[in-house]
């Protein structure tokens, strides 16, 4: 673990955490992280696979939360053995740490979840690195009791991801002083670009977004010295089972990346 915690945060490049919202079905992990790793292979960007093996906190009760635990991390595995790569995944419970752990390479504690010390004392416990993303009712300088709990449990990988501030009912803002603040802990920081751009609560009970934004937000961070960007992509985001609003079509990412990367040599 230590090897991938200095490989990721410690390349002259940002590194990148991207996949789909959810596992769809058993192929489609592979499928995706195949394209991705390819663009980031050749643009020498640290690559780690994203999915969610469950979709636990959802708006309504018929909403897609994944073909089965097992099935799915089974999927998000195959990725790590045939690619070579490191693979994240979000984790709900203290119990699910242990299970979780036995498949990806980090756990990733959801934005609402990020106060539960049961819950990142067991993360931590397994020995993976943890990325915590902060909550959108927290601050930048709170997220450090967050790494303490951490640290303190006897785990010294571990990764904060910022996805904005609620303002309102329906927005979210995103406020790239918290950047330079949590880099304080001497952790990488990550900027969630897609979640930031979402707009929750909506009268359907399907969470909205706006996608025209991404590069915007990934610009601006890059440029304020994100260590990391996360972002969500799919091939087709209208016939996505989850997050499809703010999500990027694979098909742009290449372009946005080679972006980027201009930004980060101009202020390197």
């Amino acid at each position: 673990m230590k090897e991938i915690y200095k490989h990721i945060s410690k390349n002259k490049n940002f590194f990148l955490l991207a996949g789909p919202c959810a596992v769809e079905n058993t192929e489609m992990p592979l499928e995706i992280a195949s394209r991705i790793k390819s663009i980031c292979d050749r643009l020498e960007i640290p690559y780690v696979f994203k999915a969610s093996y469950r979709k636990a906190n959802r708006s309504r009760l018929d909403s897609f939360t994944g073909i089965g635990d097992i099935k799915a991390l089974e999927a998000i595995k195959r990725v790590s053995q045939e690619l070579n790569i490191p693979t994240v995944t979000d984790i709900h419970s203290a119990e699910e740490a242990t299970m979780a752990a036995e498949y990806v390479d980090i756990l990733q504690i959801p934005a609402f979840l990020c106060r539960q010390t049961d819950l990142l004392v067991a993360a931590a416990k397994t020995g993976k690195i943890i990325n915590i993303k902060k909550g959108q009712f927290l601050s930048a300088s709170s997220m450090k009791f967050a790494v303490q709990k951490v640290r303190e449990s006897g785990n010294d990988l571990v990764m904060l991801t910022d996805r904005g501030n609620m303002f309102g009912y329906q927005d979210m803002i995103i406020d790239y002083r918290g950047i330079p603040e949590m880099q304080k802990n001497d952790v990488p920081v990550i900027l969630d670009i897609t979640h930031s751009l979402q707009q929750p609560n909506q009268e359907a009970g399907v969470t909205g977004g706006k996608p025209e934004l991404i590069e915007t937000v990934a610009k601006a961070g890059i440029a304020v010295g994100a260590d990391g960007l996360f972002l969500e992509t799919h091939p087709d985001p209208a016939t996505a089972l989850s997050d499809g609003a703010n999500m990027l079509k694979l098909d742009y990412l290449e372009e946005l990346l080679v972006k980027l990367l201009k930004i980060r040599q101009a202020i390197s």
